[in-house]
């Protein structure tokens, strides 16, 4: 228990007159909590004595600071014959409710096979090397497209889907699901249904003898090797560009939104309208910049380190806050209205792709919010501080 002159003085029980002034003063030098029924009921309540100009945070008012950082690298890879993921659940990262990430690698010829999620949307950004996605949707619709570096993806719920490596080089990317509990091993995936499903209930559906599935795989393929196909030979089959699954990130203009100190492209559901419930891109800091204090009003927010060197402070409140240092690799996580910052500490740009689980994106800056405010109300919040200080932070 924290001893200083921190807290707000306790105060006496409505009419009861039976607790001195100083017993109240002395209370208030271990905690900022009165005494039960202090300050009254209803319209009857009244004033307390003054307590200290600190609130004192008793740390089992409020839950720890959780952890908010994760190697997503640094996790074991699950690997198939044609590549491998890493990921980073709740399960690994117990911050991480809200969102899920993994990072796919894609040799050339191979594929992640025909799938499916139960419990998650998916958001894609592609890294280096070019694929192929194909989507089924419930109207028996499907779409084919084409990605290179910096393109992004978005498939629903429980949307049908597959990616392929195409051309010669290999491809991987970075995946964000909306749901923490969303895992690469919980996927429903084609060869796995096909064969634990009884083979004369396949030899109807499909219209052939039974025998003929005992070719098929023993089990999940997940990410397959194949034969190398030639990037002219995949035949997109794309949407109208109000539907499409595809958005090309660092092409279109719709996206940008740079500030002092960094370039930031941002697709949310008004820019990108098939990504109705997550937003996402990609920022870039330059050495010593900054992307100042702000909070997300309505949405959980993830990171995932490209390159260079970061630090995040994070403030949750209730005598809260924590800093990490991020290097590539790793994943940052801030709960919704958790405030936050980020900068870069290294010498070069640091590039971070971000989602959020919204399609549409909010979040208030910490500078906006004082220069707003009146003069008088941010004196009297900030006591003892100059009004000359208060007065350059408004015109920050």
């Amino acid at each position: 228990m924290q001893t200083g002159r921190r807290g707000f003085l306790g105060a006496a029980a409505l009419g009861a007159g039976l607790v001195s002034f100083e017993r109240l003063a002395e209370a208030a030098m271990v905690h900022d909590h009165g005494d039960p029924g202090a300050g009254g009921f209803g319209r009857n309540s009244v004033a307390l004595p003054d307590g200290a100009e600190v609130a004192y945070h008793d740390p089992k008012d409020v839950a720890a600071m959780p952890d908010f950082r994760f190697s997503l690298d640094g996790n074991a890879p699950k690997v198939t014959s044609g590549g491998w993921a890493k990921e980073a659940t709740v399960h690994q990262f117990p911050i991480s409710k809200g969102i899920a990430g993994v990072h796919m690698y894609l040799n050339p010829g191979a594929s992640r096979e025909l799938h499916w999620h139960a419990i998650a949307a998916e958001w894609a950004f592609v890294i280096e090397g070019e694929c192929q996605t194909v989507v089924l949707e419930p109207s028996g619709a499907s779409e084919i497209n084409n990605f290179k570096p910096g393109d992004l993806w978005y498939f629903k719920r429980g949307h049908g889907h597959a990616i392929q490596c195409i051309g010669d080089k290999p491809c991987h990317f970075i995946l964000s699901f909306d749901n923490g509990a969303f895992s690469e091993h919980g996927t429903f995936s084609i060869t796995d249904w096909v064969d634990l499903t009884p083979k004369d209930l396949l030899a109807k559906e499909f219209g052939i003898p039974k025998d003929i599935f005992d070719a098929f795989p023993k089990g999940e393929v997940y990410i397959q090797q194949g034969p190398v196909l030639k990037a002219e030979d995949a035949l997109e089959a794309p949407w109208p560009k109000e539907s499409t699954h595809k958005f090309r990130l660092l092409n279109d203009n719709r996206a940008v939104r740079d500030f002092d100190g960094g370039s930031f492209r941002l697709a949310t559901v008004d820019e990108f309208p098939a990504s109705s419930s997550m937003s996402g891109g990609l920022m870039v800091l330059k050495p010593g910049e900054m992307r100042k204090l702000h909070w997300n009003v309505n949405a959980n927010e993830w990171h995932y380190y490209l390159r260079g060197k970061g630090q995040v402070a994070m403030f949750g409140s209730g005598g809260r806050g924590k800093v990490a240092e991020f290097k590539p690799g790793d994943v940052a996580y801030i709960p919704m209205g958790f405030g936050h910052a980020i900068r870069n500490t290294g010498d070069e740009d640091l590039e971070i792709v971000q989602t959020w689980d919204n399609g549409k994106f909010e979040e208030i800056d910490l500078d906006r919010w004082i220069q707003t405010s009146p003069s008088y109300l941010l004196s009297n919040n900030f006591t003892g501080v100059k009004k000359d200080v208060l007065g350059n932070m408004k015109k920050a």
